[in-house]
């Protein structure tokens, strides 16, 4: 098993950033990729980031628009997500989620762990 806490979400205003953090325990050598996801109310959770932890490779949803970069420390097992421009639309519960696939997996289906989430929510 993977456990995977997130951390550093919170409530910021329309162009401020957020650095979302993910740190993995436990049988950390079976995941392949560690990706970002978040959910509003409402609506379907949606792939936002995923990192290939060996390599660094890194892909991302469309919305992101470079605003967005996922990042790897793999002596600490974190992933980080950095957050800049924020935007109302962005306000989410942002969840965490490692997988055994590669290279990049970009559907919820595809990960076998998962975090609790962490809240982020932009003010206009």
């Amino acid at each position: 098993q993977v456990q995977l806490v997130e951390s550093g979400g919170g409530l910021v205003q329309t162009g401020d950033s957020l650095r979302l953090t993910c740190a993995a325990s436990g049988r950390t050598f079976s995941a392949r990729t560690m990706g970002w996801f978040r959910q509003s109310p409402g609506k379907e959770r949606e792939f936002v980031a995923v990192i290939r932890w060996n390599s660094g490779h890194s892909r991302y949803a469309d919305f992101t628009k470079g605003r967005f970069t996922i990042s790897r420390d793999m002596a600490k097992e974190t992933v980080a997500l950095q957050m800049d421009s924020l935007q109302p639309e962005d306000s989410a519960l942002y969840y965490c989620a490692a997988s055994r696939r590669e290279p990049a997996p970009m559907l919820s289906d595809e990960y076998d762990w998962w975090g609790q989430g962490t809240q982020v929510t932009v003010s206009s």
